[in-house]
C-alpha cells in the first residue's frame, strides 16, 4: 500500500472495466468473530480476517484484556490476516484495563458489553467523533443487567465496573444502532427488540454467527466494500465481479447487484446496509430517482452521512434532496456533473463512494483519502486494477 497524498485526484477510466476484484474480509463478521472467539473455550482460528483500523482496535483491546491473540499474514490478500484467539470460556483475564476504540462503533459497543460481563473495572475511550455517537441504550441495558456504568453524558468515555451480568431477557432499542442488541446477543443474552427488527440485516448476521460459530472459521469477503467495484462497473458501462461473492452470504449488502439499475425506493433497514451510499452514486446513471428511506442511523455513524452525501452530491452538480430519515438522488443529464474537491468528513465510505464517481466524472479530487484505512486500507490499489 502506497502513502496517500492529502488530496487524491481520481482519473476517469479510458475504457469500461471487465475484471474480477478481490476484497478484504468483512469488518462486521471479523469483529463479531473476535468476540465469539474470546468467549469460547480454547483456541479459535479466524481465516481471512480483515486487518484495518476497526479490527486492529478490537485485537488490541482483547490483548489488553489479557486474551492471547496471535496475528499472522494472509498470503492471499494484503489486508487480511489469520487471527488466532485463545478463548477463556466467558472469563475476562484482566481485572482492569483502559481500551481505546478510535471511531469504531462495532468495537465500542461490543467491547463495552464484553467487559460488563466480567469482573473488574474497565475504561473505554474513543476519538472525538466516537465520543459524540450514541451509547445510552446500551448503557441503560447493561445497568439493568447489573453493571455500573459511569459517564458524564451517556456517551464515551465511560468507566464500567463489572460484577457479571444477570442472564435475563431484556428489551433494547435498535433505532439508533442494531449494534446494541448485537452486543448482547454475542454474550448469549436474550435481547428483545423494542422496535422494528432488520430482516436479513446485521442482527440476523449476529444471530446466525452465534448459532454457527466454530473454532475454525472463515471470514467472508466484505461485500459492503465489494459494492464499490460493482458500482464502478455499472457507472462506466463495464462489468466488475467480486471474487467469492456468496449467494448465501451473512451480509445484508449481498443483495446489491440485484438492485441495479436502482429502483425508486430502497430501505436502509430491510434491504441494504452500508451499501445504500454506493447505490445512491449509481442512481446518477439510473433511469429514475432513487429515494433512500428508513435511514435515520446514517446520521449517527462516522459522520452524518445523509447530510454529507447531499452536500457532496450537490458539490458535483447532482440533483438531490435531504429528508429526515434519508435522501433522494435524481439521474444526471449529460454534462450535468462536474469535478470538485470532495470533503470526506474522515468517513471511509464517503471517500470510496466519490472515488467511484471519479472513474466516470473528470476532476473529482478526494480530500483525506487515507480515511479508507478504517475498513479497506488498500482500496485505491484495488481501484487501479480496474484500469488493467
Amino acid at each position: 500500500m502506497k502513502l496517500l497524498p492529502d488530496i487524491l485526484e481520481i482519473r476517469p477510466l479510458t475504457k469500461p472495466p471487465n475484471c474480477t476484484i478481490t476484497v478484504p474480509g468483512s469488518k462486521s463478521i471479523t469483529n463479531r468473530a473476535l468476540i465469539l472467539a474470546a468467549l469460547s473455550n480454547g483456541k479459535c482460528v479466524l481465516h481471512g480476517a480483515l486487518w484495518a483500523d476497526d479490527t486492529q482496535v478490537m485485537v488490541d483491546s482483547l490483548q489488553k484484556l489479557g486474551f492471547e491473540v496471535t496475528v499472522e499474514p494472509d498470503p492471499a490478500e494484503e489486508c487480511n490476516r489469520t487471527i488466532i484467539v485463545v478463548g477463556r470460556g466467558g472469563q475476562i483475564p484482566a481485572k482492569k484495563a483502559e481500551l481505546y476504540v478510535g471511531n469504531a462503533g462495532t468495537a465500542a459497543r461490543f467491547l463495552t458489553a464484553l467487559v460488563a460481563s466480567g469482573h473488574g473495572e474497565y475504561r473505554i475511550t474513543g476519538d472525538v467523533r466516537m465520543h459524540e455517537r450514541p451509547m445510552q441504550d446500551l448503557f441503560g441495558a447493561l445497568r439493568m443487567l447489573g453493571a455500573e456504568v459511569e459517564t458524564s453524558n451517556e456517551r464515551l468515555p465511560a468507566t464500567i465496573r463489572a460484577h457479571g451480568l444477570r442472564k435475563v431477557p431484556i428489551s433494547i432499542s435498535a433505532v439508533r444502532s442494531s449494534q446494541y442488541a448485537s452486543a448482547l446477543l454475542l454474550l448469549g443474552m436474550d435481547a428483545l427488540l423494542s422496535d422494528k427488527d432488520e430482516p436479513g440485516g446485521y442482527l440476523s448476521m449476529t444471530r446466525k454467527m452465534v448459532r454457527q460459530f466454530r473454532p475454525d472459521w472463515v471470514i467472508e469477503p466484505d461485500l459492503s466494500s465489494g459494492t464499490y467495484f460493482v458500482a464502478a462497473g455499472f457507472l462506466t458501462g463495464g462489468s466488475v465481479e467480486v471474487a467469492n461473492w456468496r449467494k448465501d452470504s451473512l451480509q445484508m449488502d449481498g443483495h446489491f447487484p440485484s438492485l441495479l439499475p436502482p429502483p425508486a425506493r430502497v430501505s436502509r433497514l430491510t434491504e441494504l446496509g452500508d451499501s445504500v451510499l454506493a447505490l445512491a452514486i449509481c442512481a446518477l446513471a439510473g433511469n429514475q430517482p432513487l429515494q433512500i428511506v428508513d435511514a435515520a442511523r446514517l446520521r449517527v455513524q462516522e459522520t452524518d452521512r445523509i447530510k454529507a452525501m447531499v452536500t457532496e452530491l450537490r458539490r458535483v452538480g447532482a440533483k438531490t434532496e435531504e429528508h429526515e430519515e434519508g435522501f433522494t438522488v435524481w439521474p444526471a443529464e449529460p454534462g450535468q456533473l462536474h469535478g470538485a474537491d470532495i470533503e470526506t468528513y474522515n468517513d471511509h465510505r464517503m471517500a470510496m463512494c466519490f472515488s467511484v464517481l471519479g472513474l466516470k466524472v473528470p476532476g473529482i479530487r478526494i480530500k483525506n483519502p487515507g480515511c479508507v484505512s478504517k475498513t479497506f486500507p488498500n482500496f485505491f490499489d484495488k481501484l487501479e486494477q480496474l484500469r488493467t
